[in-house]
């Protein structure tokens, strides 16, 4: 009887042990070029050019903000439709004349490319209304009349096509389930 003890050695190549070694330093260039192929050919939206100025118009937000409140200022906005049209209902003080027009941004706080600006019209009796690409998930809102002195401002989180949300002039905003404004 003949008993081999000692087999042939395999070439190296044919071991799975030194692949296996080699997977992970593989793996990591892999992820390190795409992660330098989507730096460079993707922007980022987080990073404004105008950041400088921006800094600079603080001051002028915080006085649009005081005359919010003094005026007594405060709103509830209504998605309705197929989340499609949007209304807002402004109040203020005792012979506060009201605006024709207002303007409503919404702002995605990550993807600017989705980011509307909508002209709410008078309906009479301070109703607002207007037509926004349906939109859900978590948004900053601006409403601003069209003289640009005054603005409302808080976060909204639409998690449906009839959403509201409530912004008062300290700038708190409160969202609300269902309005019995039901979106006419």
């Amino acid at each position: 009887m003949n008993l081999k003890l000692n087999p042939a050695p395999r070439a190296w190549y044919r071991e799975p042990w030194p692949w296996l070694l080699m997977l992970g330093p593989a793996i990591v260039i892999v992820a390190g070029l795409t992660t330098a192929y989507l730096a460079i050919v993707t922007s980022d939206g987080l990073v404004d050019d105008d950041y400088y100025k921006q800094g600079l118009t603080v001051n002028e937000r915080a006085v649009h903000d005081r005359r919010a409140a003094d005026l007594g200022l405060e709103t509830e906005l209504v998605l309705g439709g197929d989340g499609d049209r949007i209304r807002a209902l402004l109040r203020g003080k005792e012979g506060l004349r009201l605006p024709e027009t207002l303007r409503l941004n919404l702002v995605h706080p990550t993807r600017p490319g989705f980011d509307q600006k909508i002209i709410l019209h008078s309906e009479g009796g301070g109703v607002y209304a207007g037509v926004v690409k349906p939109f859900v998930g978590r948004w900053h809102v601006t409403l601003e009349d069209e003289g640009q002195e005054w603005r409302l401002f808080g976060d909204w989180r639409v998690t449906d096509k009839r959403s509201a949300l409530r912004l008062a002039a300290s700038g708190i905003a409160s969202p609300t389930g269902f309005s019995d404004y039901n979106g006419r």
